[in-house]
């Protein structure tokens, strides 16, 4: 019996990992101008932040039950065991859906052996804990393992963000329009961290150059020996963002390992083009 393991596209991972590392990919649906894509599979996030760019309207959902129905129904087949680490249920209504669908496939095949844990992360964040399961299981670790470290890595994931237009985050219900407004008024950027799976804005700056630097005294105050972890970085569109924000975090804390990637598509059309994040763990397991 072996073990699956499965994860949506909003954890930003490229696409060659999920082929590399035998997890199953979950796509989100986006929509671009009332035609639909799977996030990662049948459109390039560098794509849609070009057509974001263009002034082009996006939308996103989540994957249909009936989609869930079937992805379970071969798992309970199959024999083997699963383990779905999902989305921020506070962002998204994946879990809510997975879950529910989990219990009645359940109902008709009783020896669907599958976990659902709603991982409250997002982006890279998302994505660090999916890639510590897969390596664990790589490394010959059993379900229960896998899922505890997956607990663990989803309550001490810290999210440190920031976008170029605040009226991405408002359009999408992810921030209020008039903090946006004022916001965009004044050009001030914000800071921004996910606790318990919700987007909460914790701080103005004014200025780029104090932005990242204040970006990186958080990650002091917040992270647990940043030298030997291996920090996510990801990054709307803007690889040269990404490529200072690496810089910056090895001159400061000596870390040598890095996750970093482009937004993914279900993400980006939320957080738009610019839009810079680090993730990393306030304790280490």
């Amino acid at each position: 019996m072996g073990i699956q393991i499965f994860a949506d596209s909003a954890c930003d991972l490229p696409l060659s990992f999920f082929k590399e590392n035998h997890v199953h990919l979950i796509p989100l649906t986006v929509y671009v101008e009332d035609k639909s894509y799977d996030d990662l599979v049948g459109i390039d996030p560098k794509e849609v932040f070009r057509l974001i760019r263009a002034g082009v309207g996006t939308k996103t959902s989540q994957p249909s039950p009936q989609y869930f129905e079937k992805l379970f129904t071969d798992l309970a087949k199959s024999g083997d065991t699963g383990i779905y680490l999902a989305f921020s249920s506070e962002l998204s209504g994946t879990y809510q859906t997975a879950a529910m669908i989990a219990e009645q496939v359940k109902e008709a095949c009783p020896d669907l052996d599958l976990t659902v844990l709603d991982t409250k992360c997002a982006s890279i964040g998302y994505g660090l804990v999916v890639k510590a399961a897969a390596d664990l299981r790589k490394n010959g670790a059993g379900k229960e393992e896998i899922v505890r470290d997956a607990a663990f890595r989803s309550k001490h994931m810290e999210h440190i963000f920031t976008v170029a237009d605040l009226d991405f985050l408002a359009r999408g219900g992810r921030l209020s329009k008039t903090s946006a407004f004022f916001g965009g008024l004044l050009n001030i950027k914000p800071i921004l961290d996910v606790e318990d799976g919700k987007l909460i804005p914790i701080e103005k700056i004014r200025g780029r150059k104090k932005l990242l630097h204040r970006m990186l005294d958080i990650m002091e105050e917040r992270g647990t020996d940043l030298e030997h972890q291996l920090v996510g970085i990801c990054h709307g569109d803007d690889e040269a963002a990404a490529e200072e924000m690496k810089q910056l975090i090895e001159a400061r804390f000596g870390t040598k390992q890095f996750l970093i990637n482009t937004i993914g598509a279900v993400i980006g059309s939320h957080a738009g083009p610019g839009a810079l994040s680090v993730f990393f763990l306030n304790e280490l397991p």
